[in-house]
């Protein structure tokens, strides 16, 4: 009889990672958990080889350090003479948070956002997804159709059902410029929670993505608390948070400058953060309050949140909290700027970002 057996699938011992690649995973994370402290990061790995035994007699601590030298991945030529990470291994970094992040995300079914237009896109991607009312037959892929039709019926009586069929997703040539606003005060790493690791995760995997795929894209990084400066992707290793309040002012008023310079019609703002704006620079000084929401503060902010509407420019806010006034606050500046809004867990912030990105891509925003 035609058709396919299935057996257990047994790798082949010389394909297993060897005893370098596993360590290197573990010690990219660290890094980033160091904010790029190599030596740090590798205090944590000796106490983790420890407790869980990552090393062998014939293979141990020191030779992993004298590998990651030999490799690129670190390096002594400084002034101080300490372990520096090099470029090699902040694209490697970069590179594990993509494939952490996105790698595994899987294709769903449209959703019921709303756009300014519809139809094919100008040019066919590698994504796939299932057939779906609508889809031209154009977009069905032959192959991929045929190839689930005989695993899901045989060839004995072959037929084709509707759940076979997939089809290739196309991508409109829009240019989309984003800005992301990354929140460093203090609060990013109070409660016993570590807020910040995540967030320069989901940013070193967005930086990854565009770079790689969506090439002609441009995406800047901001980082705010008492002010707002703009960060370099190489530097997103490094990234601390500070002694600082929430100046989400200055975080727009930035983001909206960058943007101003980009010739790209489509712009939007992506801001990560978990608590209100709790400061104001007015001159040379600071104008703070920490206690529930300040009138004088958030006044300022929603009149930003109106100017980005004004220009077309969507802000989506990712709060990673839960409080009620912080709740309050996202709804209000939401529904002033006409933008989105997610509650996330700390878990699904990369998948959100990510398919807030993809979509806002097929918009027109002006």
């Amino acid at each position: 009889m035609l058709g396919h057996r299935f057996t257990d699938y047994i790798p082949n011992p010389s394909e297993a990672s060897s005893d370098f690649d596993k360590l290197l995973d573990v010690f990219l994370q660290l890094l980033v958990i160091t904010a790029g402290d190599v030596s740090e990061a590798l205090n944590w790995l000796n106490n983790v080889d420890r407790q869980y035994n990552l090393t062998s007699d014939d293979y141990g601590m020191g030779n992993f350090i004298d590998d990651l030298k030999d490799n690129g991945y670190i390096t002594e030529e400084n002034r101080k003479g300490s372990f520096k990470i090099t470029p090699k291994s902040e694209q490697k970094i970069r590179t594990s948070a993509l494939e952490e992040i996105f790698g595994k995300l899987k294709k769903s079914k449209a959703g019921d956002h709303k756009t300014h237009f519809g139809g094919l896109g100008d040019e066919p991607s590698t994504d796939k997804r299932d057939y779906q009312f609508g889809d031209t037959l154009e977009q069905i892929s032959v192959t991929d159709s045929l190839r689930n039709a005989q695993i899901n019926h045989g060839l004995e009586g072959f037929m084709m059902t509707e759940g076979d069929l997939e089809v290739m997703e196309n991508e409109y040539k829009t240019q989309t410029s984003t800005v992301l606003m990354i929140d460093i005060s203090h609060s990013m790493i109070l409660y016993g929670e570590d807020r910040i690791t995540p967030a320069k995760k989901v940013a070193m995997a967005l930086a990854e993505l565009i770079t790689k795929k969506y090439v002609k894209d441009t995406l800047d990084i901001i980082v705010f608390g008492n002010d707002a400066w703009q960060i370099e992707i190489k530097d997103l290793p490094y990234l601390e948070v500070g002694p600082y309040h929430t100046n989400t002012v200055a975080g727009l008023e930035l983001a909206l400058d960058l943007l101003r310079r980009r010739k790209n019609p489509n712009k939007q703002i992506f801001m990560i953060t978990d608590g209100k704006p709790t400061c104001l620079k007015q001159g040379i000084k600071y104008y703070k309050n920490s206690f529930g929401l300040d009138s004088k503060i958030l006044n300022r902010t929603l009149n930003l949140a109106k100017q980005c509407r004004k220009i077309n420019i969507p802000v989506t806010t990712f709060m990673i909290a839960s409080d009620p006034y912080l709740k309050e606050f996202v709804r209000e500046f939401t529904k002033v700027n006409n933008g989105n809004a997610y509650y996330s867990s700390l878990k699904g912030l990369g998948h959100l970002i990510f398919e807030d990105y993809r979509r806002n891509r097929r918009k027109k925003f002006n």
